[in-house]
């Protein structure tokens, strides 16, 4: 029988002495010093700092703190496990033996020297609003770069809230690695970009041209409007038709207004607008609404040694001469009226030409009688007129045959109604002035004075109702 044996098989030892395996193990291991870039992979997260394999004998650790250029960031929210990340040495070894990164100046080093040749071509970088701080943003651009509050927008931005994560381009004005600060201005670029179209829209513009725009800021002298892009100037005396002490008075910031182009001037790039250019001339409108003969409610404004001045209309002021303040001789207009009193005065005068209106208060309470039933509205301002033949014109809706509304006027109606009552407000109101006028004359030592000349004209220029038609309306309407 023959006997079998069992042969074992032995490794050779190819590497040598126990010396020769750690120097071999040695040349596996990736070598590099403090301040290196290196890469790896993470390989764990945990709450307070990641672990990343970058082939050393220990694993790298990275503290949150040193994750990004967010304060208190969630390292979750940076990485994920797999992640291939850059990373610089900070330290090879602490006093645990753990090698310890940062990702975060990794990404400073590689970004400061993107950022410092993006300046020397006077480039533009983009980047995340990441903090709103005291005086402007923090946006990542791979470091922390400073926008001030007031280089945000080509004006001043006062919450910077909405601004909180958003992308935005800026150009760089400061860099400076020592001190670790770049400082960054939105306007510079917005004003850069939009230089070019600024030619051109103001190449656009022209004498009388009307455009609508946006007060952006109000100064002494007046105000200024966005145009869309370009500011033109409304000077205090082009903001209304009125005299007025402030811009403030008539305007305010964020408000739209239409504009009419007065002049440009391309090679100081400046543009003169008017606002009361776009709007009615008030005195037009008062010699549109009104009549000569008519009676319209006042207030003194001012006392002069030759009568009394009186507002009838927003921006429209008459005078009231000394010889029409009452039927009695009177020496000084405070014998009779006072600054503030409100009154009614007769339209004896429209000079549009010279923008002048002369009103009498004498005239007004002649010929009133207190306890009257007989109203015109026509003369309290109630709209009437009359065609190219003289023809009174009914309002629209008013059937003169019938003498009733068609049906589909009612808003016709309703304002003309609403018109009817305010003349008649103001007839009552009036009434109670002649009233007082003569308990005043009863109640005063007797004045002989001169006769008066006035004499009320039923022919007399302007547009009152005083033909049968229109008293057939009234009379009508009334019974309604």
């Amino acid at each position: 029988m023959t006997n079998s044996t069992t042969t074992s098989k032995v490794a050779i030892n190819d590497i040598g002495s126990a010396e020769d395996f750690l120097a071999a193990v040695e040349l596996t291991i990736k070598s590099f010093n403090d301040g290196d870039l290196i890469e790896g992979t993470v390989v764990k997260i945990d709450r307070d700092e990641v672990l990343l394999d970058v082939g050393f004998k220990t694993e790298g650790v990275i503290p949150s703190r040193e994750l990004s250029i967010k304060h208190d960031v969630d390292p979750d929210e940076v990485v994920k496990v797999g992640d291939s990340v850059e990373a610089l040495v900070l330290q090879k070894e602490d006093k645990e033996g753990r090698l310890i990164l940062s990702k975060k100046r990794a990404q400073y080093e590689r970004a400061w020297g993107d950022v410092e040749r993006i300046k020397e071509s006077d480039g533009v970088v983009t980047g995340t609003v990441i903090e709103v701080v005291k005086g402007g943003l923090i946006v990542d651009i791979g470091l922390r770069g400073f926008l001030p509050a007031s280089l945000i927008e080509l004006r001043r931005v006062r919450d910077l809230t909405p601004y909180l994560g958003q992308e935005i381009e800026a150009k760089i004005l400061e860099l400076d690695k020592n001190r670790n600060n770049v400082v960054l201005s939105r306007r510079a670029l917005l004003e850069e970009t939009q230089s070019a179209t600024r030619s051109s829209f103001l190449a656009e513009l022209k004498p009388g041209q009307v455009r609508k725009g946006v007060i952006s800021s109000i100064v002494n002298f007046g105000a200024f409007v966005d145009l869309g892009g370009v500011d033109g100037l409304v000077h205090v005396s082009e903001l209304s038709w009125k005299h007025i002490e402030h811009a403030s008075d008539v305007v305010e910031v964020g408000q739209e207004v239409t504009v009419e182009v007065l002049s440009v001037e391309l090679d100081r790039e400046r543009v003169s607008l008017s606002l009361k250019a776009t709007q009615e001339d008030p005195w037009q409108v008062f010699a549109r609404t009104h009549a000569i003969g008519q009676i319209a409610p006042g207030v003194v404004t001012k006392l002069v040694p030759f009568g009394a001045f009186v507002r009838v209309a927003d921006g429209i002021e008459g005078l009231v001469h000394i010889s029409e303040l009452s039927g009695q001789h009177v020496e000084l207009a405070e014998q009779v009226v006072q600054a503030g009193q409100e009154v009614f005065v007769k339209i004896i005068d429209i000079d549009l030409e010279r923008r002048r209106i002369s009103l009498s208060l004498k005239q007004a309470n002649e010929g009133v009688d207190p306890e009257g039933t007989e109203f015109d509205p026509a003369l309290y301002g109630m709209t009437t007129e009359y065609d190219e033949n003289g023809e009174y014109k009914y309002p629209e809706g008013f059937d003169p045959e019938t003498q009733e509304w068609k049906e589909g006027f009612e808003s016709q109606r309703e304002n003309w109604e609403k018109e009817y009552a305010s003349a008649q407000e103001r007839w009552e109101a009036h009434k109670k002035q002649v009233a007082a006028s003569i308990a005043e004359a009863a109640a005063a030592p007797a004045v002989e004075a001169p006769a008066s000349t006035f004499s009320s004209d039923s022919n007399a220029t302007g547009a009152l109702a005083d033909d049968e038609a229109l008293a057939a309306l009234k009379a009508q309407l009334e019974g309604n």
